[in-house]
């Protein structure tokens, strides 16, 4: 049998969640960097 048979979906699933909560934590300054504010509903 193979043993790691998922490994490599694993790791891009645990790669996936650091960006996406490195993305969420530095949210504010990137918006900030790019002068957006809240986007308002029309």
């Amino acid at each position: 049998k193979v043993r790691f048979k998922g490994l490599a979906k694993n790791t891009a699933h645990v790669i996936t969640l650091f960006a996406l909560s490195n993305l969420w934590m530095a949210r504010k300054k990137l918006m900030a960097m790019m002068g957006v504010g809240r986007v308002q509903a029309a």
